[in-house]
């Protein structure tokens, strides 16, 4: 097994894991496949000599797969999918296309809600967050494909798996929860918004996905996230 290192970018004192949901899609993707790996934090504002060396110009996270250096995220995962592949390790792409796209327009809803300082525009930029968690909520309640039997007199049309595809966390996955997860930290804290009880399925899939360590546990604190977000969230006024 080729030696595999993640690069990921560091927090405010250097050495935590910052803020940055392109390096935590890639850490819970390995963690995921079941690879052994290691993690590096880069702190960016010493801009050290392994970006120089290993990378040049390129932002984190990059990866190192043996003696190849890979630094663009999509390239990575799919890197990733092909070489860690059964039966050794378990692939993760999403069987249903639909949920690779699903809450694929809540992040920009969020950043537009975020980003807004005029008071007259807030009210209309929170209905359209609402309205793309809204349409994520009952991608998450409806049944896929699998989880209707075709013999049954039973009509299934609700769903209650923990997550976007399934039984199982996929790439898909891997992709939005560490956006869901700046958006309710930052939201809190900058706006007093929380996502609403009444999405049900939303708060299904957020709750079983936090009880993952794989999810949980390469989460940044809120603290760097607040402190990214400081000179990011405009206040209203």
């Amino acid at each position: 097994m080729d030696k595999v290192e993640l690069f990921v970018k560091a927090g405010s004192d250097g050495q935590c894991i910052g803020n940055c949901p392109f390096s935590q899609r890639l850490f819970m993707v390995l963690w995921l496949k079941g690879v052994t790996f290691d993690v590096t934090t880069v702190d960016m504002t010493r801009k050290p000599d392994i970006l120089k060396d290993l990378a040049p110009g390129a932002q984190p996270p990059f990866l190192v797969y043996g003696s190849e250096v890979k630094t663009d995220t999509n390239k990575i995962e799919e890197f990733l999918e092909d070489n860690l592949s059964p039966p050794k390790y378990p692939r993760l792409a999403a069987r249903n296309p639909e949920s690779n796209t699903a809450g694929m327009d809540v992040f920009s809803k969020f950043s537009a809600f975020i980003k807004n300082s005029n008071p007259q525009l807030n009210e209309n930029l929170e209905k359209g967050l609402l309205k793309a968690l809204g349409k994520l909520d009952f991608y998450l309640g409806t049944a896929l494909p699998d989880e209707i039997d075709q013999n049954s007199a039973d009509d299934v049309t609700s769903s209650t798996r923990p997550f976007l595809d399934g039984p199982d966390l996929t790439l898909a996955d891997c992709n939005l929860l560490p956006k869901l997860h700046i958006l309710k930290v930052v939201s809190l804290r900058y706006r007093g918004f929380s996502v609403p009880k009444s999405l049900v399925h939303l708060w299904r899939y957020l709750d079983m996905a936090y009880a993952r360590e794989e999810f949980a546990s390469t989460c940044p604190a809120d603290a760097e996230i607040h402190l990214a977000y400081a000179s990011v969230a405009k206040a209203l006024k």
